[in-house]
Order: structure tokens, then C-alpha cells, then sequence
């Protein structure tokens, strides 16, 4: 059965609350903004991940309101851990997994990054080197407008490295859009996918991955992050699976694709991609969580994979 029986009433006020809290724009964008501005805000030794512009891309009216009323903070984030334990612990692991994955790639030589589904990221303005290297940033034409208004706020001017592409990745065709843009197929590339394939259908998500292997450099790599199919149809065997799918369900915002479990190899072998590798929890648990964040909760239906362009 879909979503999960004994979470009654609880997952559904969870959800509307998060909801009225998040206002306007992609929910799930603006959950995973305030999991990386809570953890930032932790004292250095037990963060998971820093970044310094969360904050700013957060409404202030969010932070009036947090400020006011902590009691209702600390109750919202005991329901969320209650329904959906672990996951924002894993949200955080997948952005410090990403920023040392970009941070190696840009050690190793990488010519040019695109970013897709871009959302609030930040990458492309605090990850020392990266100011050196092009980056592509495509996200929906409404949540683009929103960060390139923040951005100008921050910086005075949008940074000369970024191109920023407004495109609907459900709807356009990807690899148009980049070289309209001035995407190089030549150079060696990094593109990222945090957060974004699950909210795309199977036929887009062929798409894009082809795109990136007949259109880059041997060698070029991409990085994503995906849930098993079981959570984005709703028949996990988990109740966490369930709940998650019925979350995100009741946002409006509801996954359409996820990867069989323990096939993401046979997925991107048979889409032109090699060295493929799928990181577990257990794996970005054995990575970050040691000493005071030994203890932390982790999601496991939340998985990464790397590959390179054949």
C-alpha cells in the first residue's frame, strides 16, 4: 500500500507545516537550503557541510519567524525526524560528498562544470578553484530569476564565470540549451545532478544522459544522486520509503524517477558511462560521521553514483 498506515495524522501536519514554512517556489528546493543553513550554522568541528551564502537565500521572513517562535522549530524538526529519520543528516552528506567530489575533479584537471537543476547551489562561487573554470548553471526559468536576483544582492553583479541558463529539463531539450550557451563538447566537464533526477521523468532523464555521452570529452564525469524505485512508486517495504513518498507527494512535488536497486552499474553501462561507482550510506556515513557525529541518524534510500564518459 502507498504511503504508510500508521503514520496518521502526524506525516500530514508534518508536511502542511513544512509547506506553509517553505512559501512560494519549490518546497523540496527550499528544504534541502535550510538542512545546508542549519548544519552551516554548527560550530566547525561538528558540521558536515559549510556554506556561507545559505542564509541568503533564505526569506527573511523565514528567519523572523524561526527566531520568534524556536519551540515550533525544535517541534518541526522532531516530526520530521520521526517520519523521515535521517534524511536531512543525508541531505547534508550529499553536499559535502558533492563539494569533495568537485573539489578532486577540479584537482584532476576539469575544464568546465555544468550544473543541473542548479536550484540555490553555491558551489560555483565558494569552492576555491572554481572561479577558474566555466560553469554552466540550468535550472527552471522561475527559481533562476529568484537566485540571480539573490546573487546580484550578494555580489553586486552575476560572477563572470557563471552562464546561467533558464530551462525547464522536463520539458527542453538539454543539450540545445548549452550549446546555444556556449557549452564546449571538447573540453573535459563535471556536471552535477543533486536533487533533481527524482523530480524528472524516465524519458527526460535518457535524455540528458545522452546528451552527456555523445557530447563530451572521454573522461568527463557526472555525479548524481537517485532513490530506489520502490521509494518513488511508493511500495517501499520501509515505512521512511513510504512516508518520504507520500511527503514529497503532498508537496505537489512527486518523484518520478528512481533506479532498481543494485543495477545503477547495468543503468549506465548500457547509457555509454564506465567506472561507475554507487555510494551508500554506509559509505558517506564511514566518510563523515565520526567523533560527536558518530550517533547521527542516517536515510538509507538515498544513494549516489559517479561514472565517466566512455
Amino acid at each position: 500500500m502507498k504511503g504508510s498506515e500508521n503514520a496518521g495524522n502526524g506525516l500530514d501536519e508534518m508536511t502542511r507545516w513544512f509547506s506553509e514554512l517553505a512559501g512560494p517556489g519549490s518546497k523540496t528546493a527550499m528544504g534541502v537550503l535550510l538542512a545546508r543553513f542549519a548544519e552551516s550554522r554548527k560550530p566547525e568541528g561538528e558540521r558536515i557541510c559549510y556554506d556561507p551564502y545559505a542564509i541568503h537565500f533564505l526569506s527573511p521572513s523565514i528567519l523572523e519567524w524561526a527566531a520568534r517562535h524556536p519551540d515550533e522549530v525544535k517541534a518541526m524538526h522532531e516530526l520530521r525526524e520521526r517520519f523521515l529519520p535521517g534524511l536531512n543528516n543525508s541531505v547534508v552528506a550529499r553536499v559535502r560528498f558533492f563539494d569533495d567530489f568537485t573539489k578532486r575533479s577540479i584537482g584532476d584537471g576539469i575544464e568546465q562544470l555544468v550544473i543541473l537543476g542548479a536550484g540555490y547551489d553555491s558551489r560555483a562561487y565558494r569552492i576555491e578553484g572554481q572561479k577558474k573554470i566555466r560553469t554552466f548553471e540550468v535550472d527552471h526559468p522561475a527559481t533562476q530569476t529568484v537566485k540571480m536576483k539573490k546573487i546580484k544582492e550578494i555580489f553586486g553583479h552575476p560572477p563572470d564565470h557563471v552562464v546561467y541558463i533558464p530551462a525547464d529539463l522536463g520539458q527542453e531539450d538539454l543539450g540545445q540549451r548549452l550549446l546555444e550557451k556556449g557549452y564546449d563538447s571538447s573540453l573535459k566537464t563535471l556536471f552535477l545532478m543533486e536533487g533533481v533526477l527524482a523530480y524528472l521523468r524516465p524519458t527526460a532523464v535518457d535524455a540528458i544522459f545522452s546528451f552527456i555521452s555523445m557530447n563530451s570529452r572521454k573522461g568527463s564525469r557526472i555525479l548524481f544522486d537517485y532513490h530506489p524505485q520502490s521509494v518513488v512508486d511508493g511500495s517501499s517495504n520501509l515505512e521512511a520509503g513510504r512516508n518520504l513518498w507520500s511527503h514529497v507527494s503532498q508537496l505537489g512535488e512527486p518523484f518520478l524517477f528512481g533506479i532498481e536497486e543494485g543495477t545503477v552499474e547495468a543503468f549506465l553501462k548500457k547509457r555509454g558511462f564506465s567506472q561507475v561507482s554507487s555510494v551508500t550510506s554506509e559509505d558517506y556515513k564511514n566518510a563523515y560521521f565520526h567523533g560527536m557525529n558518530e550517533g547521527r541518524t542516517l536515510c538509507s534510500l538515498l544513494y549516489f553514483a559517479h561514472a565517466a564518459v566512455e
